[in-house]
């Protein structure tokens, strides 16, 4: 067992608490006072932009994806029903924020509000090769914060500078990126690993999500929700690779020395940013246990893929001609990378309403309420 299994096996009582805590029955999630909900990051909480990009990769508008959702409809989220945004939206009485280029790209306005999505499939904390406008088949964390300015001026001549401020202050906002660094670097064709060395790589990614992260606050935001990355070793894509089938445990290493850094990054922040309050989600953490003990979470398949072809349903994606398991919820995976709805929920949940080491200092819900 690896040495951040033996951490995990910790916290396993914490976890127990914090899963009974998240299965309760809740309060009133508008009590949280919450008026906007605003996401930033990669296809884990999508809803829907990269269907925008005409030349995009990275889409999920099609079947079997969304499966679960209403209508059995495949709205560009890598799920079989929701994802986590929606959950986080749900709980705090909110509609799903929508995707950016759909209020772009609709005739007549829409209300922002509510928040909106700039999440992007395949997005990262690094631009990535620069590519003609075209082309682009990502929004990167840069590009999302720059159509976010592009939003914080509406709210400014909507409601005037300091009313702006004020409601946004109370807004949360969600970042939800790493992932596709990570994946980057290690996958077997990668160009990074012979410009850096893994801490190189680590330490590029936390000066550069730094600055997003201050230009996000110069821009209003006073709440941020860090979600950290999973144990992206053990995802169905990677373990395919693996005669074994058994997870990458230098690739979780570098997932959990990354969740640690972002951790350590937060919280400078709070030290030099006046009325900055974050909370960090460990979802490496939580993931990792429902690998660990699937019976506790009611999982039962926590290798392969629920849709997918090959072995472990991971060597093809999610088609149309992919198969797909009977039974959603009993696995943690909707396809190479990507939780199925049940499990999405059950991350929400935890962010939410959990407590250390799973989310710190603050959950979403006492976040909110600040």
């Amino acid at each position: 067992m690896s040495v951040w299994g033996l951490r995990l096996l910790c916290f396993v009582t914490v976890l127990v608490g914090g899963c009974k805590a998240a299965n309760a029955v809740e309060e009133d999630p508008r009590k949280t006072s919450v008026p906007a909900l605003f996401i930033f990051g990669d296809s884990l909480v999508d809803v829907g932009n990269n269907n925008f990009l005409k030349l995009a990769l990275d889409k999920a508008n099609f079947p079997h994806n969304g499966i679960d959702y209403a209508g059995q409809k495949a709205t560009g989220r890598f799920s079989n029903g929701m994802n986590s945004a929606d959950f986080m939206a749900q709980k705090l009485g909110l509609a799903t924020s929508p995707p950016y280029l759909s209020l772009n790209n609709a005739k007549g306005s829409s209300s922002i509000m509510g928040g909106v999505s700039f999440a992007s499939g395949g997005a990262g904390i690094l631009d990535g090769s620069p590519k003609p406008k075209i082309f682009e088949q990502t929004i990167p964390l840069n590009k999302q914060i720059e159509f976010y300015s592009t939003v914080y001026g509406q709210f400014v001549e909507q409601l005037g500078s300091i009313e702006a401020q004020k409601y946004l202050s109370r807004s949360l906002f969600a970042v939800v990126i790493g992932s596709n660094d990570i994946l980057g670097y290690f996958k077997p064709t990668s160009s990074m690993k012979q410009k850096y060395s893994p801490q190189q790589y680590l330490d590029l990614l936390m000066t550069t999500l730094k600055g997003q992260l201050q230009r996000i606050y110069n821009l209003g935001a006073r709440k941020i929700v860090s979600v950290g990355v999973g144990p992206i070793g053990c995802s169905p894509k990677i373990r395919a690779r693996n005669e074994t089938e058994g997870c990458d445990e230098e690739t979780n290493d570098w997932c959990a020395r990354y969740n640690e850094a972002v951790v350590r990054l937060l919280q400078n922040l709070k030290s030099e940013l006046k009325d900055f309050n974050y909370s960090f989600f460990n979802t490496y953490l939580l993931v990792h246990d429902f690998i660990e003990r699937p019976s506790s979470h009611g999982f039962v398949e926590v290798k392969a893929a629920c849709c997918g072809l090959g072995k472990l349903n991971a060597i093809f994606p999610c088609i149309p001609i992919s198969h797909y398991c009977g039974n959603r919820s009993d696995h943690v995976f909707w396809d190479f990378y990507h939780p199925t709805e049940a499990a999405s929920r059950m991350l929400a949940d935890a962010a939410f309403d959990g407590s250390p080491p799973f989310v710190y200092p603050f959950n979403v819900r006492k976040l909110s309420a600040m």
